[in-house]
């Protein structure tokens, strides 16, 4: 390899938001500030650790209930629309099946 062309490799300090800090080398200068590493992360602990910021979840949470109480409601009303489409349809059966009698 050629000298001076490569940057320097030099150990770093990894700090997440957890609390957990380790050592690494990189060629970043500085230390790096992470939100999630493998101490908190789900997939290497086996537990859910939600960190809500500012509140973003709940407000995700309640956004999405009022949609979907309101496509509750339309489902609802569209199955009432089609048992009264049945109720209609089995009054002119009976009607049909009555003139036919007679």
């Amino acid at each position: 390899m050629k000298a001076a062309i490569h940057p320097a490799y030099d150990q770093v300090r990894v700090h997440c938001a957890c609390g957990n800090a380790f050592m690494t080398r990189s060629t970043h200068k500085g230390d790096i500030n992470v939100e999630i590493c493998s101490a908190c992360h789900p997939f290497f602990t086996g537990k859910q650790k939600l960190m809500d910021t500012a509140g973003r979840v709940e407000r995700f949470r309640r956004k999405y209930a009022k949609s979907d109480a309101g496509k509750a409601e339309a489902a609802k009303a569209e199955a009432a629309k089609v048992e009264a489409a049945k109720a209609e349809a089995a009054k002119v059966e009976a009607a049909k099946v009555e003139a036919a009698k007679n």
